[in-house]
């Protein structure tokens, strides 16, 4: 097995006394690991941090065996870990992708919006600039995992164009006049989810969480990888506290 790629670091575990197993992100192929010889040495820490995008090689005698793994820094976003808010975005991001992702498939549609969602995090006035972007990520790993929403339409049979709340039960969307007998019983759906509301505030911000972690919490992050849930909430309690 040769590949190499743009990829994008997701996880890193020390190995050995100097060595490193880092898990990255590729368009090709998904979320791969590989070895990294002297992958905790003083010039190769600064490479291997959660968020940089780095030119990667990938060399393995057979497929079933844990790939050499070389790599070059292509982008580096480790300014950002001293920022609280933006530093808790990326760890939350790239804990998720590699926490669920089965390992050497391809997840193009993935890629390319941890990359957008990463960038956006790094160039935006603020936190309310990108934080609907986490949400939509959220939303495609769900749909890419098997477990879609269905935002197209009304559970209910009601109005497509004034969908206000999402069946916990269905996945399904429903519309503010079928779900308001309802209302208690379903979770809300911000409008910047539908099409609408291209700047939400924070209250759908908050709504928009809350709708994706039931799903995730439900669907996905089960047994031991509900403890990556600790990130996800320090990740909300701090954009509540940015509000």
């Amino acid at each position: 097995m040769h590949l190499n790629t743009q990829a994008i670091v997701c996880a890193v575990l020390g190995h050995g006394e100097h060595g490193a197993i880092a898990r990255l992100m590729t368009h090709e192929a998904g979320l791969l690991p590989g070895y990294v010889r002297g992958g905790r040495s003083r010039r190769l820490r600064p490479v291997l941090l959660p968020g940089n995008m780095v030119q990667a090689e990938y060399r393995a005698r057979v497929p079933e065996q844990l790939a050499q793994l070389s790599v070059e820094l292509v982008h580096s976003r480790a300014p950002l870990l001293a920022e609280r808010l933006p530093s808790t975005a990326i760890d939350w991001l790239t804990t998720l992708t590699a926490a669920t992702l089965p390992e050497g498939q391809p997840y193009p549609a993935l890629f390319n919006t941890l990359e957008a969602v990463l960038s956006a995090v790094e160039s935006a006035n603020s936190a309310r600039g990108w934080a609907p972007s986490v949400i939509r990520y959220e939303l495609l790993l769900l749909a890419q995992l098997g477990f879609a929403l269905d935002l197209s339409h009304c559970a209910g049979g009601g109005d497509a164009g004034d969908l206000a709340y999402v069946s916990p039960k269905s996945s399904i969307a429903v519309s503010r006049a079928m779900g308001a007998p309802y209302a208690e019983r379903l979770l809300p759906l911000p409008g910047f989810l539908t099409g609408g509301d291209a700047a939400p505030g924070w209250e759908q911000i908050a709504e928009g969480f809350r709708l994706t972690g039931y799903f995730l919490a439900r669907d996905i992050l089960t047994g031991k990888l509900a403890d990556i849930c600790e990130t996800r909430e320090r990740l909300i309690e701090r954009l509540a506290r940015a509000g």
